[in-house]
């Protein structure tokens, strides 16, 4: 299937193809840029031409709900505007932040004043987003503020009606259900009233329709786990990390999924090890052993980066091995870190899919990062 006439002469003319962020049976998702009337702008790309032919009636109604509920929400600042709407391609605006689930703002009170102030906004525009228990919808802005992505399952409404208010509550009861995981000293008795009570309509989507829903997404479609790695990423990974550690130069490893635009999904090891010549060994380790298909890349690095508990930062080596450089600034802000990781960036491996979204900031000083965002 390829795109209609019309789209593909706008995106001909108007987009610069830049970072693959996801692919499934549903769309193909990248990020790049968007030449407008004003100049370029940093934009996110959503393509239905490249799926399956057994998926393309869901993925075409999946596709026309995010393109109705972005139009609506276009001027609200609740999610990513809409720049431009074709029949198999929409490009939406890139928000200059990084999803909940990798940012984990503990104790951040005013994210989630935030996030119920943009619900709010959401709701009076009569849309309902519909897929809010998932953190990767959740995005944290680099100005602190709390945004909304992915609206391929919004529901969008002429006025209040009963299905409108439970999708609502709903709606407000995931949202409360993140912050009781990051903020739960925030959480007002009213609140916490939610949380104990889902509506009838999720009890019983809970009892029946979930389990559909997963026997169809985890069996037909391979959907196994939030990042996009599907099942080389829960299946294969973990034996490639035993495989890996049973070197005795290994201190520690992990391992991550890429989307790749030959293979679909791609693996990326880091390795904790002095000896920065192992790469070729374990290639050739992985390979004898006639287990599950080595990573694309595995790089040797000193040290891992790692959180306070001493566990390896996931979603930083997930930033790295997308190409997703920028976003990382967002989540080290302390100058001892930014040098660590530099050491970490100037010898990744994943170079064929890659942009122009290279952390400059990662080089400057605190100062001249103030400068640059106008700071006093």
């Amino acid at each position: 299937m390829s795109l209609p006439k019309d789209d593909a002469a706008i995106l001909s003319a108007q987009w610069t193809e830049g970072v693959l962020l996801k692919r499934d049976v549903f769309s193909s998702v990248e990020r790049g840029r968007f030449r407008q009337a004003g100049g370029e702008v940093e934009a996110i790309l959503r393509r239905i031409d490249q799926v399956p032919w057994w998926s393309y009636l869901l993925a075409r109604h999946l596709f026309r709900r995010e393109r109705h509920a972005l139009a609506l929400v276009r001027d609200l600042e609740v999610g990513p505007p809409l720049l431009w709407a074709g029949r198999q391609a929409l490009v939406r605006g890139f928000i200059d932040g990084v999803a909940l689930h990798l940012v984990k703002p503990a104790g951040n009170v005013a994210y989630f004043h935030s996030a119920k102030a943009a619900l709010r906004r959401l709701h009076r525009a009569g849309v309902c987003h519909n897929d809010l228990a998932k953190e990767q919808n959740w995005l944290v802005g680099r100005d602190g503020r709390a945004y909304l992505t992915d609206f391929q399952l919004a529901a969008c409404f002429n006025r209040r009606s009963w299905l409108f208010r439970i999708l609502a509550y709903e709606d407000i009861r995931h949202l409360l259900k993140h912050k009781r995981s990051y903020a739960p000293q925030a959480l007002t008795p009213k609140e916490r009233q939610i949380l104990a009570r889902k509506s009838l309509a999720a009890s019983l989507w809970l009892k029946t329709g979930k389990k559909v829903y997963q026997a169809i997404t985890r069996g037909l479609f391979n959907f196994t786990d939030r990042e996009g790695g599907g099942r080389r990423l829960v299946n294969d990974a973990p034996v490639l990390m035993q495989e890996i550690r049973k070197n005795p130069a290994v201190r520690d490893a992990a391992i991550v999924a890429f989307p790749d635009r030959r293979v679909g999904v791609g693996l990326y090891a880091f390795v904790e090890s002095d000896q920065s010549a192992l790469e070729n060994e374990l290639k050739d380790t992985l390979a004898a052993a006639r287990g599950p298909k080595p990573p694309e890349h595995i790089q040797v690095v000193k040290a891992l980066p790692r959180d306070a508990a001493g566990k390896p930062r996931i979603e930083l080596l997930q930033l790295v091995a997308t190409n997703q450089l920028d976003l990382i600034e967002t989540m080290v802000t302390d100058e001892p870190d930014r040098t660590f990781l530099r050491t970490i960036l100037d010898s990744r491996k994943n170079l064929r899919d890659r942009f122009n979204f290279e952390a400059a900031d990662l080089n400057r000083s605190a100062d001249e990062r103030a400068r640059a965002r106008g700071a006093p």
